[in-house]
């Protein structure tokens, strides 16, 4: 007997799904399981011609085109006469004009992360200018400018997304642990303040993908498990982090902003060459990449004490990105000779023969050192949960489901980030997608597992120092 999937409310008008790589590919029949809608409403925009077939297949509507600062209110005022919902999962598309004009005509939006127009991550000189900082600061002051309004939901798929979730969690999880309260906060404040109080200095981000395919990389190729361009178009952005409170030392390279929340710094160094020490349940120590994201900059804004460039308390907090070994393997390729690989290919649930997408959080420096909080997906159990995508591919679009169902539940919430979301209701939709969802504590600190040959300039007094965590 098939499984009967719960129907968590109508879409009346048209449902717009904006890019149909791995991440629109896999979010279809999630919406197709757990949503009542017209299906002839619904429409892929994909200027990819490869999608071509697959949508044919599968009779879904198909708009072989691009969309660009010249025709997107056309399209897309055309699409939503009788208003829908716009699924923006898309590259080179501007998610804050989008979003803009989706709020002007009252249909409710979602995205993954805060796109620009094509062109802008490498034509872009000022690399302040590049950053996610900047990019979200666009956002936030659209938020502050129009609050209220039709709900737009800003950077929900698992990271950003869902690791904010994690986060909270994570903090419940740490206060009934420890012998406090572990009553739900209320707002922000009182996240912040829970935070705060429990002693936690930082967030890692920590992941780790171990699935593997039988063949090897080929050279010429850059293989990943979820969008090579999205992964490249970050990779070479400079690395970020939100800055931390108890942050004693700063780096030669890196540079505060002036304006805006001013709860991050940037280094002057491509996040996929930035090595950072980090731990997960399955390798334990490890190396990752201190890829610029969202969720760096909007968890330790959220969880701010005070305001400002001087507050009272706030987290340092930043991804730790170990990506599959394919993907790792292209890195060095791409940047050994300095330019992309001409060949992108992302691997499919079926050639897949091995492992799992380790995605949490890490939360440190507390009485309890540090805890992992997150999803242990495999690969294997995907395929039975739900078609078209691997495990990094599924923890994203359940992502987007319990966002797309918050945000018809919440119509008139305006521009939020997952951080200001009801954490417990979005991972009540997407928990049944993510496998074993768990808590590990540690003993591990960035001052084990040194090289005693080499010596570095570390900071032993406090093991959490971001001067730790950054590999020399």
């Amino acid at each position: 007997m098939a499984k009967e999937h719960p129907v968590y409310g109508r879409i009346d008008g048209a449902i717009v799904i904006i890019g149909f790589g791995s991440i629109g590919k896999g979010t279809w029949p999630l919406i197709e399981r757990h949503f009542e809608y017209d299906a002839a409403r619904l429409v892929v925009i994909e200027p990819d011609p490869a999608q071509a077939n697959f949508l044919k297949q599968h009779r879904l509507n198909h708009m072989q085109l691009a969309l660009t600062p010249d025709n997107y209110r056309e399209v897309l005022g055309d699409l939503f006469k009788d208003g829908g919902f716009c699924v923006n999962l898309s590259v080179d598309t501007s998610s804050l004009d989008i979003m803009k004009f989706c709020r002007e005509i009252g249909v409710p939006y979602i995205d993954t992360v805060v796109e620009p127009w094509a062109g802008y991550y490498f034509d872009t000189r000022d690399n302040a200018e590049r950053t996610n900082y900047a990019l979200r600061q666009k956002v936030r002051d659209e938020k502050a400018a129009n609050p209220g309004g039709t709900t737009a939901v800003s950077c929900c798929g698992a990271n950003p997304g869902m690791v904010s979730w994690f986060v909270k969690e994570a903090l419940l999880t740490l206060a009934r642990d420890t012998g406090r309260d572990a009553t739900p906060p209320a707002d922000r404040e009182g996240w912040a303040r829970l935070m705060q109080s429990l002693g936690v200095k930082g967030v890692h981000i920590a992941e780790r993908d171990t699935q593997v395919r039988r063949e090897p990389k080929p050279r010429g190729t850059f293989v990943n498990t979820w969008s090579v361009e999205g992964f490249i178009a970050e990779g070479f952005q400079p690395a970020e982090l939100g800055w931390g409170t108890h942050e004693t030392w700063f780096p030669e390279n890196g540079y505060r902003p002036e304006t805006g929340c001013r709860a991050a710094i940037w280094l002057d160094r491509p996040g996929a060459i930035t090595r950072v020490h980090t731990w997960c349940p399955t390798p334990g120590p490890q190396f990752g990449f201190l890829v610029t994201h969202n969720e760096a900059v909007s968890i330790s804004d959220y969880y701010t004490v005070g305001a400002g460039a001087d507050p009272e308390y706030r987290p340092t907090c930043h991804y730790a990105y170990h990506p599959c070994d394919d993907a790792v393997l292209s890195l060095h390729e791409m940047f050994g000779s300095g330019r992309q690989q001409s060949v992108h290919h992302i691997l499919d649930v079926d050639e897949i023969v091995d492992g799992i997408d380790e995605l949490g959080v890490l939360l440190y420096g507390h009485e309890k050192n540090a805890l992992w909080f997150g999803s242990r997906l495999s690969n294997a159990e995907t395929k039975r949960l739900a078609p078209y995508q691997n495990a990094t591919g599924l923890q994203v679009t359940s992502a987007v489901l319990a966002g797309m169902v918050w945000a018809l539940e919440n119509p008139n919430a305006g521009i939020v980030e997952t951080d200001e979301m009801d954490h417990a209701r979005c991972l009540e939709v997407q928990r049944p997608y993510l496998g074993p969802v768990e808590a590990h504590y540690t003993d591990w600190t960035p001052l084990q597992d040194r090289w005693e040959h080499f010596p570095e300039d570390i900071d032993e007094s406090d093991p959490w120092q971001f001067r730790n965590v950054l590999a020399s």
